[in-house]
């Protein structure tokens, strides 16, 4: 498996995205089988993947307590990223609060359900239009010189707002929507390009519409893949600051996912989607 660099944090090149092993609809409350969680996310590390990604909104908390539980003590070099400035006052609500007092209280449950000293990475998971959005990010900023964080990532931004933040700190990682079906962010992945800053692709497979497509199905009978693994090849392709994060609560899928990056598409097929 190929890497990729985040700050000087060096990972291989598809990590997991922890949000589903709590499998409802909301991300809401606990898993519906808490030892097969546990059971996925310690075969994530098995399998080789040394980067996950999750976030305090997730349960809320729930699923950093997971990663906690299963990964403790974590392997050498593995690094876990999670994300502040959501909150969940009930299962159908994400309501952006990136208030200074919000994202410190947010870190220090984070540290603590983690079993950690310092997050490795620490996204701001959305735009608060309510607050400064320099204010949230020199927040983060602040906790990076406080050394409870090392390196600081965005989410759900724009190419003018991760220009605003990279003026009050460096910013390794943007994470933002796209996939084979939504390209709506290419904007943002050429500007990481250009800087060197690592792309994570939230939803990498999108809806599954683009897995239906006549092109990915008949690559992946002549590749001997799944539409899926097509997809995440795609991305691994696409971009050389791409860190794909499927995520899944399954176990087979997970293998499945983890298998897509020793897929190499063609230039020509690559170029066909």
């Amino acid at each position: 498996m190929s890497t990729i660099r985040i700050g000087e944090l060096e990972v291989n090149r598809l990590g997991f995205g922890a949000m589903r092993v709590i499998d409802n609809e909301d991300i809401w409350g606990e898993p519906s089988d808490r030892k097969h969680a546990i059971k996925v996310l310690r075969r994530v590390a098995e399998l080789g993947v040394n980067f996950i990604d999750t976030a305090e909104s997730y349960g809320p908390q729930t699923d950093e307590a997971l990663i906690g539980e299963a990964l403790h003590p974590y392997p050498k070099g593995f690094v876990v990223a999670t994300k502040c400035g959501l909150s969940r006052p009930r299962p159908s609500r994400w309501d952006a609060d990136c208030r200074p007092e919000k994202l410190r209280k947010d870190l220090e449950g984070s540290l603590k359900r983690l079993k950690l000293e310092r997050i490795d990475l620490y996204q701001l998971h959305t735009v608060d239009s309510k607050v400064p959005f320099e204010v949230s990010v020199g927040t983060l900023a602040d906790m990076k010189r406080q050394g409870k964080v090392r390196h600081v990532g965005l989410s759900n931004v724009t190419v003018r707002q991760l220009e605003v933040a990279r003026k009050v700190v460096p910013i390794v990682s943007v994470q933002n929507r796209y996939s084979l079906s939504d390209r709506s962010s290419e904007d943002v992945l050429l500007h990481c390009e250009k800087h060197g800053i690592a792309f994570l692709p939230w939803y990498p497979l999108g809806d599954g519409a683009a897995m239906k497509r006549a092109k990915v199905i008949s690559i992946a009978r002549k590749i001997k893949a799944t539409p899926a693994q097509v997809a995440i090849a795609w991305l691994l392709k696409k971009s050389p600051v791409m860190l794909p994060i499927p995520g899944t609560g399954n176990l087979a899928h997970l293998e499945e996912n983890v298998a897509a990056a020793k897929l190499e598409l063609s230039d020509a097929d690559f170029r066909s989607l």
